[in-house]
């Protein structure tokens, strides 16, 4: 049975154990996974599990771009803090850095037994260019030639096993080849076989997955991307979806199994239609991100399934930090918006430390930074609060933020919903905008009232107000720029 709501922490393992100075996934201490107890998460996604090659890294990891990327993050970085990208798995096991596959067991049950999921990562569309199944298992592949590679050396390569042959690099369609990549197969059925028992090997290991990039392999965009190769060697487009089949049968052995799609260009849904549990919504992030506040408001008038899907997020390894981003001020209101809503809301280790440096997945160790206090003090009153019960299986409405008179346009500035659960309920109100904002808002409130008790969490203030007006007027908020109420009311 999924999670209501859940909560996801992403964590970069391989840079995550090296700053605690821990040798053993294993060897985390129970003070970590009790804090993420306390913080009200369910899943924890342990980014970077599998075993890399190695010996790619001086090959592929010191192209002019990263090394770039290297000294604008980590000013002293050298040659050993590169320790390779964790999206180029060359075998679907336990990356020996951070310990055994037993001991990977062995914190996986100490997370369930706190009532924690652990969530891996499943990288479908391609492997490591080191992979050994290059050489052994080269039908998996996507072929190429040499005209092919002659026309395009930056997105098919030479065999590194036989000079003859040929295959083509993973890529998004909208970007260069990853060079240290090579591009499954999906047209071909043995690949899609393989693939399908990696996820049952997987399935045995963890509780879930997220799946990266997850719609390059769709049929059609899979077609689109490889339209040459496909043709050249004659593929023919599967009638059935990858995804569909693959997610059906690893719930059939394991169907608490749950699936994750890092999903773009409006195909969220149709992954969700087969049968991912949760797509990332980049969507809601870009509007927050530039302010689209009537954008937001409409994003969160899709349907409930959608929305209860959905994947909430300000920050992951990919995005610059949220911090970074959008000010201090304004990431804590965009916190507040992802944490009361519906759907699975997602962090990111060093989030709540109000961290600014994006650190590129290659690189092995972070730079220091200063916590925070006035972030994290927030982050952890907030996730505290919206760990409760009416978060998790309360209804949830949008509200419309009236205006005060017609002189102000303020209240469009401001987010307003509330939740209700059995005899409580909590109204939610966000400004998000650099300048005070105000607006009157009706909700339900309790029949056999004539005055309610309006308690801000957030806050820590009271406030009495008749039942009367919030029905006739509306209740007035005033909040100054890039803060929030969370009310608290019984009925």
């Amino acid at each position: 049975m999924l999670y209501n709501n859940p909560r996801i922490l992403e964590i970069n393992t391989r840079v995550w154990l090296k700053k605690k100075k821990i040798n053993s996934i294993n060897d985390v201490p129970d003070s970590e996974i009790n804090e993420w107890v306390d913080l009200g998460f369910d899943y924890i996604w342990l980014m970077g599990v599998w075993k890399i090659n190695k010996e790619i890294i001086s090959k592929y990891c010191f192209e002019p771009g990263l090394v770039l990327l290297y000294n604008e993050t980590l000013k002293d970085w050298d040659k050993s803090d590169v320790i390779g990208s964790p999206y180029a798995i060359s075998e679907y096991t336990i990356n020996p850095d951070i310990g055994t596959e037993s001991e990977f067991l062995r914190f996986k049950d100490r997370l369930n037994s706190a009532g924690l999921k652990l969530i891996v990562d499943f990288v479908s569309n391609h492997l490591s260019i080191g992979t050994d199944l290059l050489k052994t298992n080269k039908d998996l592949f996507l072929p190429a030639d040499e005209n092919l590679y002659k026309n395009d050396p930056v997105t098919y390569f030479i065999s590194p096993y036989n000079t003859s042959e040929y295959f083509t690099h993973g890529r998004d369609p909208f970007f260069l080849a990853w060079q240290d990549t090579v591009q499954i197969n999906y047209f071909n059925p043995s690949a899609r076989i393989f693939m399908i028992k990696v996820l049952k090997k997987i399935s045995s290991l963890a509780d879930g997955v997220r799946c990266d990039m997850a719609m390059l392999i769709l049929n059609n965009v899979f077609m689109n991307t490889w339209i040459g190769p496909i043709k050249k060697f004659g593929f023919k487009k599967p009638e059935n979806e990858f995804w569909a089949e693959a997610i059906s049968t690893i719930k059939g052995i394991k169907k608490d199994f749950v699936f994750i799609a890092e999903a773009y260009w409006n195909l969220e849904w149709q992954l969700q239609q087969l049968g991912f549990d949760f797509t990332y919504d980049k969507t809601l992030l870009d509007r927050l991100s530039t302010d689209d506040i009537r954008g937001v408001k409409e994003h969160l008038k899709a349907e409930k399934d959608f929305q209860i899907r959905s994947v909430r997020f300000i920050e992951n390894h990919d995005e610059p930090r949220c911090t970074a981003r959008l000010g201090k001020d304004k990431s804590l209101a965009a916190a507040t918006v992802i944490s009361t809503i519906r759907g699975m809301i997602f962090f990111n280790d060093g989030q709540f430390q109000g961290k600014k440096i994006k650190l590129p997945v290659q690189i092995g160790r972070e730079p220091f930074e200063r916590i925070d206090e006035r972030i994290q003090c927030y982050y952890y009153k907030l996730l505290r609060i919206t760990k409760s019960k009416i978060f998790r299986y309360g209804e949830w409405k949008q509200l419309e933020a009236l205006s005060v008179n017609y002189d102000d346009l303020s209240n469009e500035n401001l987010f307003v919903w509330q939740w209700i659960y059995e005899n409580q309920s909590k109204l939610v109100a966000i400004n998000y905008s650099n300048s005070t904002s105000r607006c009157r808002v009706k909700f339900l409130v309790p029949e056999n009232k004539m005055i309610i008790n309006l308690y801000d969490e957030l806050n820590n203030e009271s406030y009495e107000r008749s039942t009367e007006e919030i029905l006739e007027q509306g209740l007035f908020i005033e909040l100054k720029a890039f803060s929030s109420h969370i009310f608290s009311f019984e009925f």
